[in-house]
């Protein structure tokens, strides 16, 4: 007999409670149109429980409690309540790690809905932090869910992330568990929740057999079709809560038989829930003076939705630089981060370009350590095994003009590579401001030294100034 399920998909909102600008593209290039909201979320999730009663499975991929000003600043707390409103079944996490593993803990135990990790584990115990796998019962479908957290948090983030902890891939732990819910849960259906990005999550489903929909995360893909991998049904919806995926599942006794799915725009034209949208503004109301202060203008949008440099980066760059008095300057390839549209610059969007507010450090690399970090910083975006795929974008670079070829072997990838206006010297020592411990890695440069500013302060200072070190790039940014 034939049974319905609905599996709705909330990835990477990254904090983002209430609607703002999002990079779109048609066959002209990109445009920015407004999108998202959690009131318009909760909308479209009370809509699809109407239409499929009992039938709807909803899941958020994590990277959620982390990523604007209202979140960082209760370290993730003040969105309990939201979340908890959108009745959500299951999550797992990446950014939620950044308060630390045993404040994400006091955080999990607020929710109504589990943290799944089957790759999270105590450094000392061995044992999971978190729940591997829960089973949940739609009508007479029996659902195995399995979670999988971002395996990068020991690897590529600042150690208090993961203080006592250790992850892994996951690619073990798996079949174990999906044997047993088969076996010994009589599940019908297998569901991965996973935290690895696209990439991973296709070898995945293509190394493990058993999964029949692996819920993808991390990598802010928007997919307006799953991908099938043999009999593994793979979709990932975007970010910031700028869009809700949708799968409607057919499922008899040999598994799924049929299915439908929708990359769903959270656009304007959804009406706002009302409790939903007054739980948002009493989270907003005491910020609300102190982020719309407005800092200074901007001529042009300002985003990072490409994968080797974005304008965002560029100001932030030139930012740190001012901050440092260097010329030299770098940042993490992050994904995160709403466009800033042109006019008015606000304190609210400054917290939204760097939420982190990282400090403001100057190191001294060789031109050995900068070809070293940076042919191994493509390899971690590049690399031709997923597994070994362990950052966001390209790390962003001033002053540094950088030629590759992108298909090339590990170490080998750079053709030439120019430094303050002049070809790379091995031997000499070059003077950078760095932002954070992911911009250059601990294992390269010396003389490293805080400047005591931290990166809000410094966006605020250079659009303050509007001033135009030397290698500046021209960003039009004028001051108020």
């Amino acid at each position: 007999m034939t049974q319905h399920l609905t599996l709705l998909q909330l990835n990477d909102l990254h904090g983002y409670l209430e609607p703002h600008p999002e990079v779109f593209r048609n066959q002209q290039g990109s445009y920015y149109a407004t999108a998202g909201g959690i009131a318009r979320i909760a909308t479209l999730f009370r809509q699809v429980r109407a239409q499929r009663p009992g039938a709807v499975i909803a899941l958020d991929n994590g990277d959620t409690f982390h990523g604007t000003f209202a979140a960082v600043d209760s370290r993730g707390m003040a969105l309990v309540p939201v979340m908890n409103g959108l009745g959500l079944d299951a999550m797992t996490a990446h950014w939620e790690f950044a308060y630390g593993p045993e404040h994400f803990r006091a955080l999990a135990r607020q929710l109504a809905h589990p943290v799944l990790a089957i790759n999270c584990y105590g450094e000392d115990s061995g044992r999971p932090v978190f729940e591997p796998s829960r089973v949940l019962e739609r009508g007479r479908l029996r659902v195995g869910l399995i979670g999988i957290a971002a395996s990068i948090v020991d690897k590529t983030m600042p150690r208090s992330y993961s203080q006592g902890l250790r992850f892994t891939l996951g690619t073990e732990e798996l079949p174990r568990r999906i044997e047993q819910l088969r076996r010994e849960d009589k599940v019908d259906l297998i569901v991965v929740l996973s935290h690895l990005g696209l990439p991973q999550d296709v070898k995945l489903a293509g190394d493990i057999s058993g999964i029949d929909v692996l819920v993808s995360g991390h990598t802010h893909n928007r997919l307006s079709r799953p991908i099938r991998v043999d009999r593994t049904l793979i979709f990932q919806s975007g970010c910031h809560g700028s869009f809700i995926g949708r799968l409607d599942l057919e499922v008899d006794g040999r598994g799924v038989t049929g299915f439908e799915h929708a990359l769903i725009p959270v656009g304007p034209q959804i009406p706002e829930d009302p409790e939903m949208a007054l739980m948002v503004r009493q989270i907003m109301a005491p910020h609300r003076q102190k982020l719309a202060e407005v800092v200074g203008r901007t001529e042009r949008a300002l985003d990072r939705a490409a994968v080797l440099e974005g304008s965002m980066d560029e100001v932030l760059l030139d930012s740190i630089a001012q901050a440092a008095q260097t010329r030299l300057a770098f940042s993490n390839g992050w994904r995160y981060g709403a466009p800033i549209l042109p006019g008015e610059v606000t304190v609210e969007q400054l917290w939204n370009i760097v939420p982190t507010n990282a400090p403001v450090s100057v190191v001294e690399l060789t031109g050995e350590e900068l070809l070293g970090m940076l042919e191994e910083n493509l390899e971690r975006t590049f690399a031709a095994n997923p597994y070994e795929q362990m950052g966001g974008f390209v790390k962003r670079c001033r002053d540094l003009h950088l030629y590759f070829k992108v298909e090339n072997p590990a170490g080998h990838r750079i053709e030439q590579l120019f430094v303050e206006g002049e070809p790379l010297a091995l031997g000499r020592r070059y003077r950078a401001a760095l932002l954070g411990e992911q911009a250059v890695p601990a294992k390269y440069g010396a003389q490293r030294e805080h400047t005591g500013i931290r990166a809000v302060d410094a966006l605020r200072a250079h659009f303050r100034s509007a001033a135009r070190s030397r290698g500046a790039r021209a960003h039009s940014v004028t001051a108020i």
